[in-house]
């Protein structure tokens, strides 16, 4: 009891001299009506008349709230019972402590309980939401900057019979992250191979493709390796024109960060509509090669033909500009076609009045659509940013919280406002790079 007398002294010594010299008690011990006995203060309390419980469950010793024993004293007791929750570390403490401001006091010890955090874990803060790229932004050929996603599997069959298999299938989904148009290809299965094909089929029906964003899969992995080995050959072998014209129409492949779905947001909504529809066309029902292509068609046809903006409910207003408006047509930019749109249309010939359709298209595309992407929906709050040697759990999907990796974080990646929202993880296991949502800090760190 002597370092409980050390610490009384410390913190009390005002209530112990006014009980030894009898003057009052002082606020706020003067509810618990202190006692000092053999030089350890008490709570007097009401029930010391009971005969049930023991003398220090009676008259429990007083703590102060803020103290590294007391600390010590409600870790020990919450690790006794098991990490018990709030109410019982509580209950167990006073039938030998009283602590001031217990409730709030014992909250924060467990909360900063490394075995009772690693079966909760909280990830980290999300940063605000990035500004979009220019990708989003700019006027762009349709597809010229592109998103890729799978979705799948479904079931298919070469032709309708008896004992007749089937086999898998995969829907690959292309999207214009400047006018949102979708283009559907299916694949056989995940392979490289199969990706490469539907790649090749895309870019005959849509043309040249500058940048492409997508997740890390093994399929996308393969297809950028693909391609660089192919450019770095064409590169060694042809010469300085040829190296020229092919740097200027080599495509620019960013890969998402590992297990970061919300940076694809997206392609994701797309497969997200694009699911929705295919769920209610055909249910649970197997379609033949054939069927299966007509149906995905005509989704694709449907995801096509959503208006971008507000529908208006004046007849005399034009139809809502949609995706579909930019499928067979080119930015002007990129052709040597003069700005007509401020012309009289009686004036143009038939060539400029196409030109003045399609500039009309881009036009409205600017005053209907681009402002509805100004709102932050959410992650709309600042936060407090993690830092290098912050030592996280890595969420896993497939696994329990008490299974998840433990590591520091060794690097951050800030973009271009500051802010860093992928880090790189040391583990026992290697080096990985996740997004910062996806960790959960340790709280003996804050």
């Amino acid at each position: 009891m002597f370092i409980v007398r050390v610490l009384q002294q410390t913190y009390f010594s005002e209530y112990i001299n006014a009980i030894k010299n009898n003057h009052a008690i002082p606020r706020p011990l003067n509810k618990l009506r202190p006692i000092l006995i053999n030089g350890i203060l008490r709570v007097g309390g009401r029930i010391s008349a009971s005969s049930e419980i023991s003398f220090d469950h009676k008259h429990p010793v007083l703590l102060p709230r803020k103290d590294h024993i007391v600390n010590l004293i409600i870790d020990h007791v919450h690790s006794m019972s098991c990490h018990a929750g709030p109410q019982l570390t509580l209950s167990l403490l006073r039938k030998k402590y009283w602590i001031l401001s217990a409730r709030t006091v014992v909250r924060a010890r467990i909360h900063a309980c490394i075995p009772c955090f690693k079966t909760r874990p909280k990830p980290c803060q999300t940063p605000l939401m990035a500004d979009l790229p220019t990708c989003r932004l700019d006027i762009s050929k349709a597809f010229s900057n592109t998103g890729i996603d799978y979705c799948g599997p479904l079931y298919t069959t070469l032709a309708r019979g008896r004992g007749i298999k089937s086999q898998k299938a995969y829907v690959c989904i292309f999207i214009c992250l400047t006018t949102r148009a979708v283009h559907v290809e299916v694949a056989p299965d995940l392979t490289t191979h199969s990706f490469l094909n539907a790649w090749k089929r895309f870019v005959s029906r849509r043309g040249h493709v500058n940048s492409v964003r997508t997740d890390q899969g093994s399929n996308f992995k393969g297809a950028k390796a693909y391609l660089s080995e192919l450019y770095e050959f064409l590169n060694s072998e042809y010469d300085e024109a040829f190296k020229k014209e092919l740097a200027n129409s080599r495509i620019s492949w960013v890969m998402n960060p590992p297990n970061a779905p919300h940076f694809g947001g997206s392609w994701e909504s797309a497969v997200k509509s694009f699911k929705t529809h295919l769920l209610r066309v055909i249910g649970n029902q197997i379609l033949t090669y054939e069927e299966l292509l007509t149906v995905l068609c005509q989704i694709e046809a449907v995801l096509n033909s959503r208006p971008l903006g507000l529908l208006s409910e004046d007849p005399a207003e034009p139809s809502p500009i949609t995706p579909a408006h930019f499928l067979n047509t080119t930015p002007l930019k990129l052709l040597p076609a003069a700005d007509v749109l401020s012309e009289k249309s009686s004036l143009l010939s038939r060539f400029s009045l196409l030109d003045k359709l399609v500039q009309s298209y881009w036009k409205r595309w600017r005053d209907e659509y681009l402002h509805t992407l100004q709102v932050r929906e959410k992650w709309n709050t600042e936060s407090r940013p993690i830092q290098i040697n912050t030592v996280v759990l890595i969420m896993q999907d497939n696994a329990p919280p008490l299974h998840w990796p433990l590591g520091i974080i060794e690097k951050l990646y800030p973009g271009i406002d500051g802010r860093s929202r992928v880090a790189l993880v040391k583990t026992k296991n290697g080096t990985f790079k996740r997004p910062v949502m996806r960790l959960c800090p340790l709280p003996i760190q804050y």
